[in-house]
């Protein structure tokens, strides 16, 4: 069965993007510098790759629409795995006939959740966006989450969690730390 994961790089002050939604830095790329260090030797150069590697095979992805256009919907398709945006709007014209395997979906975030999860069969669903990590936890339907805490303060900014209903209790599943940023896993608990 598919496990939903928010996937997200993250500053120490708790930021995503800064405000005009760079990610950190005039190149607009410092959260996910620690991508580069691939090429590295040694076992946190292996544990990056099998993070990279984890990124890459997952069956469907659940985004925000504002993540979704930033990044033009990934051109149709994200390493192959059909895209669904829960979003109260239609899509703009490049979505809606451009990319076939993007779908919009206009009844919730629970809908949108369990459509990418019947896409993507035994693997991940790759949940993006702070804002859809929010409502996602909100609704009950994120299994986990995995942090890549970057080694900076942006100083403001998109947060990742900056309006939750209710506190939400966590359980650790993995920590790998690497000089350029320590990446956390949980598994998020359900409310009894």
């Amino acid at each position: 069965m598919s496990t939903s994961v928010l996937y997200m790089s993250v500053s120490l002050d708790g930021y995503v993007s800064t405000p005009d939604d760079y990610l950190g830095g005039p190149d607009g790329e410092r959260l996910h510098k620690w991508f580069e260090r691939t090429g590295d030797a040694g076992e946190q150069a292996a544990a990056v790759k099998e993070l990279i590697a984890e990124l890459h095979d997952v069956g469907a992805v659940v985004t925000g629409r504002r993540t979704a256009e930033l990044m033009d919907h990934w051109g149709g398709d994200l390493n192959g795995a059909p895209i669904f945006v829960p979003s109260h709007r239609p899509p703009g014209p490049a979505a809606r006939y451009g990319y076939p395997k993007v779908t919009y979906v206009t009844d919730g975030i629970e809908s949108a959740m369990a459509q990418a999860k019947a896409a993507a069969g035994d693997k991940n669903v790759y949940v993006q966006g702070g804002y859809t990590g929010q409502r996602a936890l909100a609704a009950g339907v994120l299994d986990e989450i995995q942090v890549h805490l970057v080694p900076v303060l942006l100083g403001g900014g998109h947060r990742l969690f900056d309006v939750l209903p209710r506190e939400i209790e966590l359980e650790v599943v993995r920590v790998i730390d690497t000089p350029d940023a320590t990446h956390l896993r949980y598994r998020v608990g359900r409310a009894g």
